[in-house]
């Protein structure tokens, strides 16, 4: 008996169970479904043969349940009639919801938009800014790449105005984008990026949250609004080494109308960030041809103009020079080492150097080497004619053998500035400054002459 209990066990445990309803009394085989049934308890597989058997098995609603159904049914009925019965008669209600939400399609369509100009938004890790902002600050690449970086709206909005191209410009707000005039940046690539990102790469201690990085603009392309204002004056800066300084000339020669500056090859980079700071937007102002050599400073002059020097230190005794200098006497040194405004060696770019001597040699040969003899005048005295141009030379280097040279050959002047024993010279920017407002004052007087003395002529042709 105890033995064919055991085998009974082991056929029920090798047989697969199966499972009685008690409704429908069908009986379905589990087989390997139970399986499935522990992992996805939601639904229940049947073979094809079984999917009938199924849907019998399946328990069947109770009456109560069906008259619920049917309740839902006919309420789901009647809210859709009355749905259309009010939009058929035009209910304020159904306008209003559907103007919301054409409304807040419209803000989601447009959230990257900024009257009608579309902009996109840095993504994390975004180094377009960085990249560029590198870029821009390198001399080698602004001239190699032909990019140039402005910061602030004032300045990029004098560019905009002058006509410069813009390639891209990165702002931290919409508010900051809109300062600028957007119908000019049509054709920019416009970046949202963080403040943060702006205050990192940015030179500024307060930084406007607007960066835009420009091609390098053409002179003689760009559109200056107050060219008829220009006097014919121009300024040439001779080996201008500081930033500052050149800014500072860059934006006095703009206030005082000059017709253009002419930058030699020795100053610095007039696009440079500090530049651009300190000449408060006078690169799109007035046209500035940068990197010439002294034959491109002639080609840039018109035939008869006069080229005037400005002298720091017309000689070791400056209070008895000035004295010289009030009886007009013309000083006219022999050689080059007597004074120290100029600049003994010449520009090697334009000499034929075959082969090289000693420093001592050269030095020698310095010395020896005379000056073109050219007369001095007092600052106030009369020196502009028309047209005119004016040299400064830098406060380390002096002026060029070269400027002195072209001063000699149009016939130009030394001028001096007199101040008192004890000060050493005046800034380059200074005296900039004061030459080019007293040119401006002596070429209006002479044009304002001029003007009279035609037209006392003409009164008297007609009369």
């Amino acid at each position: 008996m105890a033995a064919y209990v055991r085998s009974v066990i082991c056929l029920v445990s090798r047989e697969r169970p199966a499972f009685l309803t008690r409704e429908t009394g069908v009986i379905v085989a589990c087989k390997r479904y139970v399986r499935g049934l522990r992992r996805k308890p939601v639904r229940v597989v049947f073979p094809d043969n079984e999917a009938d058997t199924a849907e019998k098995a399946r328990p069947q609603p109770r009456p109560s349940e069906q008259h619920v159904k049917k309740g839902k049914k006919e309420d789901a009925k009647v809210t859709q009639a009355a749905a259309e019965h009010l939009e058929e008669s035009g209910s304020v209600e159904t306008k209003s919801n559907a103007q919301s939400a054409v409304k807040h399609a419209h803000v989601f369509v447009a959230k990257d938009q900024v009257d009608g100009l579309r902009f996109e938004r840095a993504f994390p890790g975004d180094k377009r800014l960085a990249r560029l902002v590198s870029v821009a600050r390198s001399r080698t690449f602004r001239e190699h790449q032909g990019k140039i970086l402005l910061e602030g709206r004032r300045l990029i909005c004098d560019a905009l105005d002058a006509g410069a191209n813009p390639q891209i410009v990165f702002f931290s707000t919409v508010d900051r984008l809109r300062e600028l005039p957007l119908d000019k940046l049509r054709r920019a690539t416009l970046v949202k990026v963080k403040f943060e990102n702006i205050k990192i790469w940015s030179d500024l201690v307060a930084p406007q949250g607007v960066i835009a990085i420009f091609s390098c603009p053409d002179p003689s392309r760009l559109n200056f609004a107050k060219a008829g204002h220009s006097v014919p004056l121009t300024l040439i800066c001779d080996n201008i080494r500081d930033p500052g300084n050149l800014g500072t000339m860059l934006r006095c020669a703009a206030a005082a109308g000059c017709h253009n500056v002419l930058l030699t090859k020795g100053c610095v980079d007039a696009w440079q960030p500090k530049v651009l700071r300190a000449a408060m937007g006078a690169h799109f102002r007035l046209p500035i041809y940068p990197n010439l050599d002294w034959n491109g400073v002639e080609n840039h002059l018109p035939k008869s103009v006069t080229v005037h020097v400005a002298d720091s230190s017309c000689g070791p005794d400056r209070s008895g020079e000035t004295q010289d200098l009030q009886v007009n006497v013309s000083h006219k040194p022999f050689k080059a080492g007597e004074y120290g405004w100029v600049n003994t060696r010449r520009d090697r770019s334009n000499m034929n150097c075959e082969d090289s001597d000693s420093d001592s040699d050269s030095d020698s040969e310095h010395e020896g080497l005379s000056l073109p003899r050219v007369d001095a005048k007092l600052y106030h005295e009369s020196w502009a004619e028309n047209p005119t141009a004016l040299v400064i030379g830098g406060e380390t280097h002096g002026l060029s053998l070269e400027a002195v040279q072209l001063a000699e050959k149009t016939d130009g002047h030394r001028l001096f500035i007199p101040v008192v024993p004890a000060v050493d010279s005046l800034n380059s920017a200074m005296a900039a400054s004061i030459l080019l407002f007293e040119g401006r004052k002596q070429l209006l007087k002479l044009m304002q002459t001029s003007e009279r003395k035609w037209k006392s002529k003409a009164k008297g042709q007609f009369s």
